[in-house]
């Protein structure tokens, strides 16, 4: 069975991990890009980054930001994934680089890794080949806690694949972004600078040892005699780190250098940190832009990608990231520390119009998917790569919990009714909770409405409900029954489902669905009620309600009201209008399943979506009250089919909502939703009822370990107070607590309740009678 989800993700909110503007460093830089360029995107997710602070008090960054961590504190890479967490982004996208986070090589990044709940996709700045053991046992450990590896270059592919041993379809190519400027001549920007009728060299980036900038200084005497207007440009600071262990030595001797070989007309240092715009100026001004980086260990290099980005002809020193970004007549490789050479080189393309600017026409052409608009399209679909294959192939972050298979070996949870009272008001219980607090804004409903009567009225009967709590149950049947009554709309013979929270009907008829549980509910109130009150009351409303069901087309709303028909006749069997009413339904569930079941699919829909357990359910029911073989076998066999198709490695996986289960193609594996446990854990204690079997005791048991926390991501769902968290995701629970999951599983637990006490006293009973026949 196919059990990839049809619906294509959506990334609703990221998380940036990295260093970040006005940090002055490359990584700070790219992060920046990034960000802007994923919020840019035509699907606008929320981005927002976790910057690593190299100094106490951090920076002045724009409100993009939204958590700083010093990199010297672990504590705070803890607290950060908490906060993460929290706010529930639906990826986090990491910088990583050894440098810029604190610990031996950059470890305390992995804390913040390890502890968080949903999917990571790393950028790997920097790929060692010869790592110590000790770079190496964090390389390997962040590759375990990443989802995705994307790099920018084929060799760091390679690189990964053949020193790292990791596949190569979880490395993701992407370049490194550009600026998205027009091709232009270098002379349209010459004027800015004061550079009229120069010709202009350029290197830019922040200073360091290793950039080995005196090599092109050194080549410079013998090229400025045929090429008098020659004006060298390093434009940049020098690096913080360098700048606080070295001061301004390695400047101080290019400078010493250029008045050595008398070269200060020809040499111009800008010691600064230029904003995004005006290095796009200096790159545009430029004639020639050389890297003559000193070492070859280098995997990417923003600098290079933005000349070539904005169509320069390139001399570089043949470090990996150059000698692929160069290749094909895109640039010109020098060998490293060879000033002659690059004489040579610089000489060759000045003197040759064409060629230069044939090269610089290729650079701009061949790197137009690489600009910034581009890159974030391909992270994107990277991001929704891994989304995908969390929902297909779920990652649980804990060991399974340990679940007992048996009725009689559970411990259920102790019964609480705290969250249920703070999502309940004087009108009724609200649809939606913010994590544990009610949400407001969407008011309440019939169908949250009817399962919360429906709790109450079983909670009031079912062994093991503290005394306390009862007379607060009782006044919350009152407030939900009063709101049932409220919804029936008399005009027209229908409950109304949706009401603002300013007490404000939104539709004259609800849903067939709202109505359905809305039967439902009062006949469990008529079933249980000991209140005279109670029962008067919802006799009448059932008595009026009643009829509309007779015009159902759906299968679940047939469903809702055949159960609650069911629970009205155990106190009014003679009510013979009743009666027909449920068996034509009952009949009509039946025709739906012998005209559209098959072999391979014994359903009477060809998709799967919600609530479906109760349609076996009804069923079942029905088919007793009638004395129907066909319609018990029927409902049974479905009964069985679903939960087969719902069990994966001995723990229930629920149909997703965020594409449900086509016939004969896709079973979607998320959301999964509380309703559906609670629907399919009626259904097998219905069927056990029916067949004796004590199996279905245990698919009950099963399905109720799903909110213990036996299911795909081995977490539990239930909550001390008696909330329930929303719904199973992908990579996460989801931690709002609204009233439906919570109503699931409240009933869920008091079912699992009675049977429990029934399948004990059952037992005590078996063992009396043993014992009973060994004495005679």
């Amino acid at each position: 069975m196919n059990t990839s989800p049809i619906s294509t993700p959506v990334i609703n909110s990221v998380a940036v991990i990295g260093n970040y503007l006005p940090r002055k460093c490359g990584i700070a830089t790219f992060t920046a890009d990034i960000v802007k360029s994923l919020t840019k995107h035509n699907e606008e997710p929320e981005c927002k980054t976790i910057a690593i602070n190299d100094r106490p008090g951090g920076y002045d960054y724009p409100e993009e930001v939204c958590f700083e961590i010093n990199e010297n504190d672990p504590q705070d890479y803890r607290t950060a994934a908490e906060y993460i967490n929290i706010n529930q982004f639906d990826m986090v996208s990491l910088q990583h680089e050894f440098g810029i986070y604190g610990g031996d090589h950059g470890q305390f990044i992995l804390e913040l890794l390890e502890d968080l709940t949903m999917p990571v996709v790393t950028t790997l700045h920097t790929v060692l080949v010869e790592p110590t053991r000790e770079q190496a046992w964090v390389m390997n450990r962040l590759i375990e806690l990443s989802d995705r590896l994307v790099v920018m270059s084929d060799t760091a592919v390679n690189i990964l694949h053949t020193i790292y041993d990791i596949p190569r379809e979880d490395i993701t190519l992407i370049p490194h972004g550009i600026p998205d400027v027009p091709f232009v001549d270098p002379c349209y920007y010459k004027e800015k600078f004061d550079l009229i009728d120069r010709k202009v060299l350029l290197t830019f980036g922040l200073l360091s040892q290793n950039k080995g900038i005196e090599y092109v200084i050194k080549a410079l005497p013998d090229v400025v005699e045929k090429v008098p207007d020659l004006t060298y440009i390093v434009l940049g600071a020098t690096h913080p780190n360098i700048l606080e262990a070295e001061g301004e030595q390695y400047r101080n001797k290019l400078k010493k250098l250029v008045r050595k070989l008398d070269l200060e007309d020809h040499v111009k240092f800008e010691n600064r940190f230029v904003p995004f715009d005006e290095l796009c100026e200096y790159l545009s001004a430029a004639d020639l832009y050389i890297t003559p980086y000193t070492k070859e260990e280098q995997i990417t290099s923003g600098t290079l990608a933005y000349a070539l980005g904005t169509g320069k002809a390139v001399i570089s020193t043949p470090y990996w990231y150059a000698k692929e970004m160069l290749s094909d007549g895109r640039g010109q490789l020098v060998p490293f520390e060879d000033a002659p050479a690059i004489t040579d080189a610089m000489l060759e393309l000045f003197e040759d119009d064409a060629q230069r600017h044939q090269m610089r026409k290729k650079a701009y052409d061949d790197n137009r998917e690489a600009r910034w608009e581009e890159v974030a399209n391909q992270y994107i679909a990277s991001f929704k790569e891994v989304r995908l294959e969390h929902r297909q192939n779920p990652q649980p972050s804990f060991p399974a919990p340990a679940t007992a298979n048996s009725i009689d070996d559970i411990e259920l949870p102790p019964l609480a009714f705290d969250h249920l009272l703070s999502l309940t008001d004087d009108t009724g219980i609200l649809q939606h909770a913010r994590y544990t607090i009610a949400n407001r804004d969407h008011g309440y409903c019939t169908d949250d409405n009817a399962r919360a009567l429906i709790m109450a009225m079983q909670a009031l009967h079912t062994p093991g409900v503290n005394r306390i709590d009862k007379p607060r149950l009782n006044t919350l049947a009152a407030r939900y029954l009063s709101f049932l009554l409220h919804a029936y709309n008399p005009d027209n013979g229908r409950f109304r489902n949706f009401m603002s929270y300013s007490r404000q009907w939104l539709e004259s008829s609800g849903s067939e669905d709202s109505h359905g549980r809305a039967l439902w509910a009062l006949g469990e109130t008529i079933k249980f009620s000991k209140n005279d009150s109670y029962t008067s009351l919802a006799s009448s409303l059932f008595m009026k309600a009643v009829k509309a069901a007779d015009s159902f087309e759906g299968v679940r709303p047939i469903s809702f009201a055949l159960v609650g028909m069911d629970a009205y006749l155990e106190t009014f069997a003679g009510d013979s209008n009743v009666q027909n009413i449920g068996s034509d339904l009952a009949e009509r569930l039946l025709n739906e399943f012998r005209e559209n079941q098959e072999k391979n699919w014994p359903w009477l829909e060809s998709t799967i979506s919600y609530s479906n357990g109760k349609v076996p359910d009804a069923l079942i029911t029905w088919g007793q009250r009638l004395d129907n073989p066909e319609m018990v076998r029927t409902g049974l066999r479905a009964l069985e089919w679903l939960l087969n198709q719902q069990t994966e490695d001995g723990h229930i996986s629920i149909i997703g909502n965020e594409g449900w289960f086509v016939k004969d193609k896709h079973k979607a594996r998320f959301d999964q939703q509380a309703l559906e446990l609670h629907a399919l854990i009626e259904a097998c204690i219905t069927a056990y009822n029916a067949s004796n079997k004590e199996d279905w005791l245990e698919r009950a048991t099963q399905c109720f370990n799903w909110f213990l926390g036996h299911n795909d991501l081995h977490m539990p769902l239930y909550d001390s107070t008696g909330g329930c968290r929303d719904g199973l995701e992908s990579t996460k629970v989801n931690q709002n607590q609204g009233a439906e999951s919570t109503l699931a599983w409240l009933l869920s637990l008091l079912t699992m309740y009675r049977v429990t006490k029934e399948s004990k006293e059952d037992s005590e009973v078996g063992s009396m009678e043993k014992s009973l026949i060994s004495k005679r």
